[in-house]
């Protein structure tokens, strides 16, 4: 009985990508239904804010669909929504352009430092984050992964503060879907050889493309 109830729950594959990434998809869509035509700040904030709303509930619906169609929530999944609605409402109140243009800075420098910290201790943060997403991957593996997401992180907050100060408002919000995002696949594809190196199942490889640690 266990092994049919486990083949109804996916383990893994596009359904994971649809629940860590539909509620993004859903943010940019709702900016760009009500983004004004013209240059507009104040239409502009109000298009974010409208975003964010819609944004905090997809995440949560997000992880409503992971504990029923998946079987389980993920501990990155559960950190993620909790930065989703807590920032969101944070925004929503604030109702300020400077305040969402810092965010993901302070959101990418608390991963950094809390990686960091970690993998300068020894406890590779990221294995209690990630879970069996990485199957096989050794002590020294994980601390490795984490030392490395912990310097991208803190890469990606240089290049989000140098941004939000030399382009315009709304070419920074295409920038989070069409530059940031594709550098993170990327950079999770850069790791596979060292993940390999120190152990890694094969059979994840597919799983580790589809599951980056993000925002």
């Amino acid at each position: 009985m266990s092994e049919e109830v486990a083949k109804k729950k996916p383990k893994s594959g596009w359904l994971n990508v649809l629940v860590d990434y539909g509620p993004l998809l859903v943010f940019f869509l709702t900016y760009k239904i009500y983004a004004p035509e013209t240059s507009d700040p104040a239409g502009e904030i109000l298009a974010v804010i409208r975003g964010t709303g819609a944004f905090i509930i997809a995440a949560l619906a997000a992880l409503a669909a992971s504990k029923w169609l998946l079987g389980k929530v993920s501990p990155m999944l559960w950190l993620s929504t909790v930065l989703i609605v807590g920032f969101g409402a944070l925004t929503i109140y604030f109702q300020n352009e400077r305040f969402i243009q810092w965010k993901p800075t302070i959101i990418y420098v608390g991963f950094g430092v809390l990686l960091l910290g970690g993998w300068m201790k020894g406890k590779p943060l990221l294995k209690y984050l990630l879970e069996a997403a990485f199957e096989g991957l050794s002590h020294e593996g994980w601390l490795i992964l984490s030392r490395n997401w912990g310097l991208f992180f803190f890469a990606l907050a240089v290049l989000n503060t140098v941004l939000m100060y030399t382009i315009s408002f709304e070419s920074w919000l295409a920038a989070k879907l069409w530059l940031f995002m594709p550098l993170s696949f990327l950079f999770t594809f850069t790791q596979i050889p060292m993940l390999l190196k120190h152990g890694m199942d094969l059979g994840a490889d597919e799983e580790v493309l589809e599951n980056p640690p993000h925002e």
